[in-house]
């Protein structure tokens, strides 16, 4: 199961995520928002951020603006790593280096085309483990407050 979630500025691209990911036959939980007036964006990236870190959801989608204020409210949640993505081999690494499990778009900042290359890749990717996975420990122990 995959999260997803906008605030207004994210909502036309969250609409065409959306529907790529029912033609592809993914299931998905939308956290909002339905429309297009104004809403501030922390309440929803902390929810999808939460259905992540519970493990109701395996990953998420947050789409704002430009994808960095979701991103930010997001990682505040322990054990999410929200990922901005603009670009392919970001989308790329993000899952094979990083085990994003969660991918922050801009609607302002991406077409429909170029969000939709970064969610394919961004799903079609395995994360690679080996060496990749002591430096997640590390993240985990800043988490923990250990490091």
């Amino acid at each position: 199961m995959l999260a997803i979630g906008c605030d207004h500025g994210g909502f036309q691209l969250k609409k065409v995520i959306e529907s790529y990911l029912a033609d592809r036959g993914i299931d998905y939980q939308d956290f909002g928002t339905d429309n297009e007036e104004s809403v501030d964006y922390p309440p929803i990236a902390a929810k999808v951020a939460h259905s992540i870190a519970e493990g109701k959801c395996d990953r998420g989608i947050l789409c704002c603006g430009t994808g960095i204020g979701m991103s930010i409210s997001a990682n505040k949640v322990k054990g999410i790593r929200a990922t901005v993505v603009t670009e392919p081999y970001g989308a790329e690494m993000a899952r094979r280096h990083n085990n994003s499990n969660c991918l922050c778009l801009g609607g302002r900042v991406l077409n429909a085309k170029e969000a939709l290359e970064l969610v394919k890749i961004y799903l079609d990717t395995p994360y690679e483990g080996g060496r990749h996975q002591r430096r997640l420990d590390e993240i985990t122990a800043i988490e923990n407050g250990e490091l």
